[in-house]
């Protein structure tokens, strides 16, 4: 991921502790790799922000910032990352991570014991109630599935940018290289 477009996106760490509702964090949001935008730093925030976003309920970004100032790790990245998980992609998600746990549990996949969800967008407040519901009707699967989903998107986010940031560091070097001949 090249520094340059994160660089256009992350705000600075002046900007955020200049924010009023901000101010009752104190030093919590000092450190500077809270804010570095280096390899590792990004790496390791992407990852918590996959780890994060598989979290039920509205706490997601919540959870990614309560991961990511103790690691000291990227917070906006981290935070940004977690909107993967939006009402499009959830079901999707939860399916996939119950599948992934009946696979790990060794159980077979028992769709037809759980009705489908059905999303009501007329009706907010009841179907996230519906899914909360839905999603303790699938149990066991699902909470070892999450967990193991989450886990598995965590480090494969951290590959992924370790090998894209050094991708990208070479091929600048050798750009570099070849304008200056």
């Amino acid at each position: 991921m090249p520094p340059r477009f994160l660089r256009r996106w992350v705000p600075d760490a002046e900007h955020v502790r200049r924010q009023r509702w901000l101010g009752a964090f104190g030093r919590l949001l000092d450190p500077p790799m809270l804010w570095s935008l280096n390899r590792d730093s990004v790496a390791g925030a992407v990852a918590i922000g996959l780890f994060a976003g598989l979290v039920p309920g509205p706490f997601q970004m919540l959870s990614a910032a309560l991961l990511a100032i103790p690691l000291q790790r990227n917070l906006p990245v981290a935070l940004a990352v977690t909107l993967y998980t939006n009402p499009f992609t959830i079901v999707p998600l939860y399916a996939l991570a119950y599948a992934y746990g009946s696979l790990l549990l060794g159980s077979g996949l028992a769709w037809h014991d759980v009705a489908p969800f059905q999303m009501d967008w007329s009706h907010l407040l009841d179907s996230a109630v519906r899914l909360a519901e839905w999603a303790i009707a699938l149990g066991k699967p699902l909470a070892v599935g999450l967990v193991a989903l989450a886990l598995t998107l965590a480090a494969l986010g951290w590959a992924v940018v370790q090998v894209g940031w050094r991708a990208y560091v070479r091929l600048a070097w050798r750009a570099r290289r070849k304008r200056r001949k």
